[in-house]
């Protein structure tokens, strides 16, 4: 007897679908993700902390006004070469032995900033801070990319912007609220104090999380800077550059100079409205960086370019008015393009890097942006006394402005991306990498982005 056969192909069960992980508030994922956020906040609050404390520090030893944007530079040339240099070692030998170290670091300058009794030691001081902020800031950021959750990809860049923008906002409050309470002197003990405990503290219990990053060779190698500008990407680079500069300039010139503007040209001896100035900048930048984060590259740029050129615009009218309602409402529209004509300006460039030259391409952004950050505000420190500081300001605001104005006009004629014809580099995570670990490196260019502007992966 024949069986009989099944002219119908019985089909196969469907494969269960997994559903994505979810993770509550209160999962380890997401409190190793704060802690290094928290850690990245409490760095980059060290670096606006002792921006009220110039105006007295130059009473109390005498300065001259170029001293104190001297000792501010000296900060953000070491920043730009440890960051040029080591800020791909944790790449080799791990993240948390970097972090660790580097806070003990923070915070040994933190100490000498403390009890600087000459120009040397205050300079001496902003030096390892800068080191040490250099090396924290690569290292902070490629760790938030490593423990990115995997439900929300791409938020890492967001994140270390945030909080990068409130620790400027936090150390510029805390600092100058600080020294209005405590009028006997003791401002100092209390905020480098803090600073230098929450230090020790983070560079503890930064060994609870898991380390991610293996090690393997090639440390040495890593320390050698290597910047390049290839053939496809010099003509954005060169339109970006009036933006940078205007961005990170007007940032210099706040954190350096801005308490002296309010003692000086509103006749204010608040400590406290000198930090709220830093807190206004930085936080108005977090904000608007963070609300444009999904905006195209040529609408951040041209917001942030223009409220640049506005907002010094309207600070040169509060100057020559003495109005400090205008000259707050100023500095906040200065803040939202503080914290977004970079990350637009670096997006453009972004759009048209080859993967393999995005580490040279950023290092050489990293140079023009620091050189900005701290050139300027010593040019401006040495004409100080010759033309009186409200000149120096108008003169200062002026060429932001321009400059922001030239930045809004390259962008606009130079269309969007049609005018960029290479391809967009592939965005890199922690996942995409899994299987080739050479790929994510903490160098500048790789997850990375320089104090205080958003993060750009």
């Amino acid at each position: 007897m024949v069986p009989k056969v099944s002219n119908t192909m019985e089909e196969a069960p469907a494969p269960a679908v997994q559903p994505a992980p979810t993770y509550v508030w209160w999962s380890r994922e997401r409190w190793r993700l704060r802690l290094v956020l928290i850690a990245t906040s409490a760095m980059m609050a060290g670096a606006s902390a002792p921006s009220p404390f110039y105006p007295v520090i130059q009473d109390e030893f005498g300065f001259a006004p170029v001293m104190i944007t001297v000792v501010f530079a000296a900060y953000a040339v070491a920043l730009l070469a440890a960051l040029l240099t080591a800020g791909a070692l944790s790449d080799h030998i791990g993240r948390r032995p970097v972090i660790c170290t580097a806070f003990v670091v923070l915070a040994i300058s933190m100490v000498l900033f403390w009890h600087a009794d000459s120009a040397a030691a205050l300079i001496l001081s902003r030096v390892v801070q800068g080191i040490a902020s250099g090396i924290l800031l690569s290292t902070l950021s490629a760790t938030v990319v490593d423990l990115e959750l995997p439900h929300k990809p791409g938020s890492a860049s967001s994140w270390n912007a945030i909080s990068a923008m409130a620790g400027l906002a936090i150390g510029g409050l805390f600092a100058g609220a600080t020294l209005s309470l405590f009028v006997d002197g003791s401002g100092a003990a209390v905020v480098f104090g803090t600073l230098v405990g929450t230090y020790l503290l983070l560079a503890t219990i930064i060994w609870v999380l898991p380390e991610t990053s293996a090690r393997r060779r090639g440390a040495w190698a890593s320390l050698l800077p290597r910047a390049a500008l290839p053939r496809e990407v010099r003509r954005a680079f060169l339109f970006a550059v009036p933006a940078f500069v205007a961005g990170w300039a007007t940032g210099g010139l706040y954190l350096s100079l801005g308490a002296n503007i309010i003692t000086t040209e509103f006749h204010s001896s608040s400590h406290l409205v000198s930090g709220l100035i830093v807190t206004m900048l930085a936080g108005a930048g977090g904000l608007a960086g963070f609300f444009m984060r999904n905006r195209s590259a040529r609408t951040v740029t041209l917001y942030g370019t223009i409220s640049l050129a506005v907002g010094s615009t309207l600070t040169l009218v509060a100057l020559t008015l003495t109005s400090p309602e205008l000259y707050c409402l100023a500095v906040i529209i200065t803040g939202t393009g503080f914290g977004t004509a970079f990350p637009g300006a670096l997006k453009t460039i972004q759009a048209v890097v080859k993967p393999e030259a995005n580490a040279e391409v950023m290092a050489a952004v990293f140079v023009v942006c620091y050189l900005a950050f701290g050139l300027p505000v010593v040019i401006a420190g040495i004409l100080v006394p010759a033309i009186g500081l409200f000149a120096t300001a108008c003169w200062y605001g002026g060429s932001v402005a321009l400059l922001a104005l030239c930045a809004a006009l390259l962008r606009w004629f130079s269309g969007g991306a049609r005018a960029l014809p290479s391809p967009r580099a592939p965005e890199i995570t922690s996942r995409s990498v899994e299987s080739n670990p050479e790929r994510l490196s903490s160098r500048p260019g790789l997850g990375l982005q320089p104090v205080p502007a958003p993060v750009v992966r």
